[in-house]
């Protein structure tokens, strides 16, 4: 595969310096800042004369002073590509300041240890996934090239309404279901179709930091409304802002606290909901993974006056790299989502949703999710016996019913962002539990994810590294 032409593909003809001399220095500037890395194929002389618009001598001339400073190497019919190792055979150069000499870009890393809310990469069936991939690909045609609709691929809208139905009591078209490209635009989207400038907004407190950001770029009017054991406390939600256009609640599994918002709160929101025209967004963001006991019914299930939004996400299931979620609203807001969607994008790539489509519709996503429960249930209790045993009675754990991660409450505060600082500086993720308050105390602790925690022995090395950093 040949490389990019560097810089622009325009030459200026009004510089001093030779047309030539200009496609050698841009060629040189790419080698070195290592743009166009060595063993790279470069365009052929005829190409790139027929994209610059110069006679082809005038790129021969440019190829060859390159060639002839160790830049690059003519391999006949194999091409010209540039030099292995081509600053060992260069010819010393006057030094030169760099003053906006561009950082290079960071490579990718494997999550850190306890990250939130990454589920187990190591347990995911990458081979299937691939043959699922080529597949999808090699029937690519041509209207699969062409743009999307902007309210997500037909086959995936299908997929997610007859799982939904089936596994969490939701019941919808495929019409209502909108594919977006991650929860923020899922977020933007239930903004842009159903909120102004200004309109109150419940949110629980703690809480989830992004779903706030979005709402606080928006214009929105945040409510904060504290969490107990049974979930949000709807009564000083309507005592707080009783006329508020919408609240934002993760039911299943409360976001950060991890527990569940019993029946009757759910009632409760969903006749406040109807009184004041108000909309409830149910975030179902782990409502899969429950360890005690079935899988509690989406809020959705009970929403008989057709007040809520359901948002789910493949992030937290499959893996985030997708960058797919998806809304389900209301048959009488389709039409009003069909635009906000048509202006907000495209909507994600094709192939991706064919791919996500198929890996539902043949049933591999309920099996994956069946096999994560297992596994994340024997995970969490490797994690959570591994930390009584290296702090004993210095710290209570928190074990909820269901989700992807820990709370630990420490015997003796110390201040847990303090503390979170700390174990980051060892390499380890971690979230204080106060960083994610608005208003209201919800004590100390560390949440740590446990999704990829491999075996006993990798428990033991966390715990104690954990320890450690926190002396």
């Amino acid at each position: 595969m040949n490389s990019p032409v560097p810089s622009q593909a325009t030459l200026d003809r009004r510089r001093a310096a030779p047309l030539n001399r200009q496609i050698y220095e841009r060629y040189r500037h790419a080698i070195e800042q290592g743009l166009i890395k060595p063993g790279e194929r470069i365009a052929s002389a005829r190409d790139l004369a027929a994209e610059l618009g110069v006679a082809r001598g005038t790129v021969e001339a440019a190829y060859n002073q390159l060639a002839g400073e160790g830049y690059l190497v003519p391999r006949g019919q194999a091409g010209t590509v540039v030099a292995p190792l081509h600053a060992l055979h260069a010819p010393p150069r006057p030094a030169r300041s760099k003053p906006h000499a561009a950082a290079p870009l960071p490579a990718l890393a494997a999550p850190p240890a306890f990250q939130l809310g990454i589920p187990a990469l190591d347990a995911f069936p990458r081979k299937l996934w691939a043959r699922l991939a080529a597949r999808c690909a090699r029937a690519i045609g041509p209207a699969d090239m062409f743009y999307g609709q902007s309210a997500g691929h037909p086959a995936l809208r299908q997929a997610i309404a007859a799982y939904l139905v089936v596994s969490r009591g939701v019941a919808c078209a495929p019409q209502q279901v909108f594919i977006t490209a991650g929860h923020r635009m899922s977020m933007g989207l239930v903004v842009r179709a159903l909120l102004k400038k200004g309109d109150a907004v419940w949110c629980e407190d703690p809480g989830y930091p992004p779903a706030c950001e979005v709402l606080v770029e928006a214009g929105a009017r945040i409510v904060p409304v504290p969490v107990d054991g049974d979930g949000l406390v709807v009564a000083l939600g309507v005592r707080r802002a009783p006329k508020a256009r919408a609240a934002i609640v993760t039911p299943s599994h409360q976001a950060p606290l991890g527990v569940s918002l019993s029946l009757p709160r759910r009632l409760q929101l969903l006749q406040w909901a109807a009184r004041g025209e108000a909309w409830v967004i149910e975030d179902d963001y782990d409502g899969e993974y429950r360890y005690t006991g079935p899988p509690l019914p989406a809020l959705k299930s009970l929403d008989a006056q057709d007040r809520v939004i359901y948002a789910g996400t493949f992030s937290k299931v499959l893996f985030p790299g997708l960058a797919l979620s998806y809304l389900v609203v209301p048959e009488r807001l389709t039409d009003r989502f069909a635009q906000a969607c048509r202006t907000l994008s495209n909507g994600p790539p094709n192939l991706t949703q064919a791919i996500v489509a198929a890996f539902i519709t043949e049933g591999h996503f309920s099996r994956h999710l069946k096999k994560m429960r297992l596994l994340y249930a024997r995970r969490r209790a490797l994690l959570a016996d591994a930390l009584r045993k290296e702090f004993g009675s210095a710290v209570r754990i928190d074990l909820t019913a269901g989700g992807m991660h820990l709370i630990l409450r420490f015997a003796r505060r110390r201040g847990d962002e303090r503390m979170a600082q700390r174990v980051r500086a060892a390499g380890m993720a971690c979230h204080s539990l106060s960083s994610r308050a608005l208003e209201h105390d919800c004590g100390e602790g560390l949440a740590v994810g446990f999704t990829n925690v491999t075996d006993a022995a990798h428990a033991r090395r966390l715990a104690q590294t954990l320890a450690d950093a926190l002396g």
